[in-house]
């Protein structure tokens, strides 16, 4: 592990809190203002106590006897300097912390759209766990260096009066403080080089840690069943020593730096002190300037670290900022035209000559076929043979690699945002429900009266189990609608996306779960909509419904037509189907 900090990461470390500085100027400028007015009035504070020190307590120590007069006038001074290094602490942490929370929630909001934006062949190239921790952890991590910072510059500004206050009480004091003070700046410049990179280790492996904790929540059916909860606790047990021992490091480091961080302004003082008695033994200075200058050195000692947790918390960031700028300047956007769907009947769909692949290979090829306005239309096929991402492209989760999907003659890349999803519903093979209740699940936030969600629930035959539920559409499922059967869960999906009245409606095996009588009146009620049908089948029930069948196979359209006539002329059509007939029956068989 490297003990020192790269100067281009320092660098980088600046140039982030430009950026911050820039988006978030006036709350900066509030800030440091109110951080100035706390140097100030810290070194004022040095100097009103040396000056009650020198006119009103010793003349009335000499005296034996204090004015009220004198001594109110200290207090009040004492009290007036007190008030306003309040008044500038509260606004510097006030100011400072509006800028790094509006920091976080905008970054956070913008990681967050670019997800919504970026296409699901991006999203499948990084892990759910590191993109959550882009989105949290790393854009904390980002600004965190913005709470010190006004006090930072502030420092600055301290420390300049506090010389200026030094030389103008006693030139050798003065020469002990800029030893003293240039040492702590120092030393907090190692503690940061070194603990910076471990530092950048611990953020790093937090994401890791989230990412191997989502992996195993996520898998925690295949986990159990297949025994596998041993390997997934050692799985984690080792990315969270490893974020332990990286802790660990962190600790040791601040564990020696603090003492000693703490330990030197004291011995500033002695010094001064061992200084100040020679010097005000000569005469050279009075009582009340050596009280200042050792004052002034209690003071200065904890902001002076703010300069060292800025520098501390740089490597930090930049490891934030680059993940973070990793999701905001990733491409593979789905550019939008300005083309509308004006219709508000059944939509049609032309595929042509349509391609698409993988990383690994090509997965469709010269794909073509039409969905007639009102039409069923069931795509089967053998596994792998590319049905579920043939779904993905006619509601434009993705695009082609070549060839055309058009609605309503229109190709779907040339359509403005939202008129896709406006017009065109998917529902696919995972079912994914919300922890909330069955009429969050169907509406999601849309302005659907109850009328109408159970209009959808009576389309997808959902109206019966939820009626029956405790409190009806106010029950609450579980999340991923634990509550719910397969087969309920099914139907709830297919009744969110009915409750949007789509023209175009997908099914993506998305009634696997579904008794076939259920499955059938289900297909029938679709028939009174004003949609067109894509529903990837299995079922021969299913699929003799539709009005054709698109018979896919390796990628490619093997043959179109209705399902009599492709069992009569396709052999691999014919025994694809029969073998799931056959494959279903043992099913219900072994099941009864």
């Amino acid at each position: 592990m490297p003990e020192r900090i790269n100067p281009q990461i320092l660098r980088a470390g600046f140039r982030v809190l430009g950026v911050a500085v820039r988006t978030e100027p006036l709350m900066f400028g509030l800030s440091v203002a109110a951080s100035a007015v706390y140097g100030v009035t810290t070194v004022a504070s040095a100097w009103v106590l040396g000056r009650v020190t020198q006119e009103v307590i010793l003349p009335a120590f000499d005296s034996g006897d204090a004015e009220a007069g004198a001594l109110a006038a200290g207090a009040a001074a004492i009290l007036g300097v007190a008030v306003f290094k309040a008044l500038g602490v509260a606004g510097r942490r006030f100011f400072a912390g509006l800028m790094q929370y509006n920091l976080q929630a905008e970054y956070r909001r913008a990681v967050t759209r670019q997800y919504l934006r970026l296409p699901l062949s991006w999203h499948h190239r990084h892990p759910t766990g590191q993109l959550l921790s882009n989105a949290s952890a790393d854009v904390e991590a980002v600004w965190a260096p913005i709470a010190p910072l006004p006090m930072a510059v502030g420092v600055v500004f301290m420390l300049v009066i506090a010389a200026v206050a030094m030389l103008l009480v006693d030139l050798p004091l003065a020469a002990v403080g800029f030893l003293i003070f240039p040492a702590v700046f120092g030393l907090n410049v190692v503690y940061q080089r070194l603990l910076g990179p471990r530092a950048a280790l611990a953020q790093q492996l937090k994401a890791e840690v989230s990412e191997v904790a989502h992996e195993s929540f996520e898998g925690g059916l295949v986990v159990k069943t297949l025994g596998r909860e041993d390997a997934e606790t050692e799985r984690f047990a080792e990315r969270a020593h490893r974020l332990r021992d990286a802790n660990i490091a962190v600790g040791r480091i601040r564990g020696l730096f603090d003492p000693m961080l703490e330990a030197l302004p004291g011995l500033g003082v002695l010094a001064v002190l061992w200084v100040g008695s020679i010097r005000l033994d000569a005469g050279a200075i009075e009582s009340g300037d050596l009280v200042q200058v050792c004052y002034l050195f209690t003071l200065l000692a904890w902001p002076i670290r703010a300069l060292g947790w800025v520098l501390a918390e740089l490597p930090r960031s930049v490891v934030g900022w680059e993940r973070v700028r990793a999701v905001l300047d990733a491409d593979g956007s789905l550019p939008f035209g300005t083309s509308t769907l004006d219709s508000n009947e059944a939509a049609s769909v032309e595929v042509g000559n349509l391609r698409f692949g993988y990383e690994a290979g090509e997965v469709l090829s010269d794909v073509s076929f039409t969905v007639r306005p009102g039409s069923t239309v069931a795509i089967v096929g053998p596994t792998g043979s590319g049905k579920s991402t043939l779904t993905s492209l006619l509601v434009r989760l993705v695009d082609p690699a070549g060839g055309t999907v058009l609605l309503d003659g229109v190709d779907v890349r040339e359509l403005g945002p939202g008129a896709v999803s406006g017009a065109a519903a998917l529902v696919p093979q995972e079912t994914f429900l919300f922890d909330d209740s069955v009429r969050g699940n169907v509406v999601l936030g849309s302005p659907v009266p109850d009328e109408e969600v159970w209009a959808a629930l009576r389309l997808a035959q959902a109206d019966g189990f939820v009626a029956a539920l405790p409190e009806g559409l106010d029950t609450r499922i579980g999340e991923r609608g634990t509550t719910l059967s397969g087969g309920q869960r099914q139907r709830l999906a297919l009744a969110r996306a009915l409750a949007r009245r789509p023209r175009l409606l997908v099914l993506d095996d998305s009634t696997s779960s579904v008794d076939p009588q259920v499955e059938a009146r289900i297909l029938h009620g679709l028939r009174e909509t004003a949609a067109s049908v894509v529903v990837v089948a299995y079922r021969k029930a299913t699929i003799s419904l539709a009005d054709e069948v698109v018979y896919l196979d390796r990628g490619r359209v093997q043959d179109v037509g209705t399902h009599r006539e492709l069992l009569d002329r396709s052999d691999g059509y014919r025994d694809l189907v029969n073998a799931y007939d056959d494959e279903i029956a043992i099913e219900e068989d072994v099941t009864a």
